[in-house]
């Protein structure tokens, strides 16, 4: 019995470091030579194993892209879901939000670029379009509840918690996607300039 558990265990966690390759290796080919010049075939290639294995883990590209923008969003509703619990302030908590998202984008950009300025964004209407429940769509609430409090507490005036939430994240991802994408730009310092973004976007909100 003990045996047979421990040879279940031990699989499992072949099955998942396998798994984990065949994603490192698709962000890695996805970014380097593009999502539509990239097979399944080629991604089996670079981690020495027959696309029959990958498709065991992954029916399409499709699939394995989702999986990848999943892996992004958790990692950034962690740091949300911590900057909340050790954060009484809600203004402060939405500052240190927006900062948050910034660094994260920039510290993996790759990761950022998949899942931001992706290849295949969904359309309306798309059956692949699964948002409600996915990480993205608890990403953004994460954003949307500290809103929520900011307005509860009067931090910032009382204003469309939805339109406002939509606006907060397209400032600090427009920031996030220039600074990642136009390297060559003569930035002012990066500090100062997260710092003056994450600033003037909570200002305006302000009673």
């Amino acid at each position: 019995m003990g045996a047979d558990v421990g040879t279940k265990e031990r699989r499992a966690r072949e099955k998942e470091v396998l798994r984990r390759e065949i994603l490192s290796a698709a962000r890695e080919l996805f970014v380097k030579e593009g999502y539509q010049h990239v097979s399944m075939r080629r991604i089996a290639e670079k981690i020495d194993y027959s696309p029959t294995t990958i498709y065991l883990y992954f029916e399409d590209k499709e699939q394995l892209l989702h999986a990848i923008c999943e892996e992004t969003f958790t990692k950034l509703v962690k740091q949300f879901e911590e900057i909340v619990t050790t954060t009484s302030d809600p203004i402060e908590c939405l500052k240190k939000a927006g900062r948050a998202y910034i660094e994260f984008g920039l510290r993996y950009p790759d990761q950022y670029r998949l899942t931001f300025m992706g290849p295949r964004q969904p359309r309306v209407g798309d059956v692949n379009f699964d948002y409600q429940g996915s990480m993205g769509e608890k990403c953004f609430l994460s954003l949307r509840g500290i809103v929520e409090e900011c307005v509860r507490n009067n931090r910032i005036r009382s204003l469309n918690v939805e339109a406002t939430s939509q606006v907060l994240w397209a400032n600090v991802h427009g920031i996030t996607s220039l600074l990642i994408s136009h390297e060559l730009f003569p930035w002012v310092n990066k500090e100062e300039l997260i710092n003056e973004t994450v600033d003037l976007m909570t200002r305006g909100l302000r009673p």
